[in-house]
């Protein structure tokens, strides 16, 4: 029998690295934060660390202030369509809870961003992670702009409630982060400098959260 040729063994022991896509607002985008420290950066630092497979740099599309339908504008303008991923990632929401949109219009325009970001994903919901609203009305810049923590509370409730059902009805992973966020938000090492937007350590919780749901489940 031959032997196989250097660059055969090259060819067959090489793995490509496997691409992620993380779709959002300001915190996906991380308002306030060095790009070390955004969560899907940190993701993909812990995947490379403790996992097998090696990821690329993670595909951001996201701006601070945007809605579901700016974030769609987004995608449009970053021509990926038809392009597919290994890991998307989805974090959306919180803009059109603080323009006062209603949770009726916000659940069918995040179901329809639900079902791209599957798309993306090779139409595996299993692929696919969606992050939970933060309550930003425990920060220090929603007291110094006299908002109503209590309506801002029952509201993201109201908003995440919708979210997880769309999640559910399509079979993808959601993930909670807004109990934790409730306790810790307001802390000083937990904030950007605007008092409003997490620090790198809110976003480190995040990704931990992410890693540990994708670690054993994604390929």
């Amino acid at each position: 029998m031959g032997t196989k040729s250097p660059e055969n063994k090259i060819q067959m022991t090489t793995k490509e690295s496997l691409t992620y896509l993380a779709l959002g607002d300001s915190y996906t985008i991380g308002e306030g934060v060095e790009e070390k420290d955004r969560y899907p950066n940190q993701l993909v630092n812990l995947l490379n660390k403790n996992s097998e497979n090696t990821y690329a740099q993670a595909k951001i599309i996201a701006k601070t202030g945007w809605t579901v339908d700016e974030l769609d504008e987004g995608i449009k303008n970053e021509f990926i369509e038809g392009q597919t991923y290994d890991l998307v990632t989805l974090s959306i929401g919180v803009n059109n809870q603080y323009r006062g949109r209603s949770v009726t219009e916000y659940k069918k325009e995040f179901e329809q961003m639900l079902l791209k970001a599957i798309g993306f994903a090779r139409n595996l919901p299993d692929h696919v992670r969606v992050i939970s609203i933060p309550d930003w009305g425990v920060t220090p810049f929603a007291s110094a702009n006299n908002k109503d923590s209590k309506k801002v509370a029952q509201e993201i409730d109201a908003y995440n409630s919708a979210k997880k059902q769309v999640c559910d009805r399509y079979g993808v992973i959601y993930i909670d982060i807004t109990e934790e966020y409730r306790q810790i938000g307001r802390e000083p090492k937990m904030l950007a400098e605007d008092q409003l937007h997490p620090s790198g350590l809110i976003y480190q919780s995040w990704a931990e959260k992410l890693y540990q749901s994708i670690v054993n489940s994604i390929p």
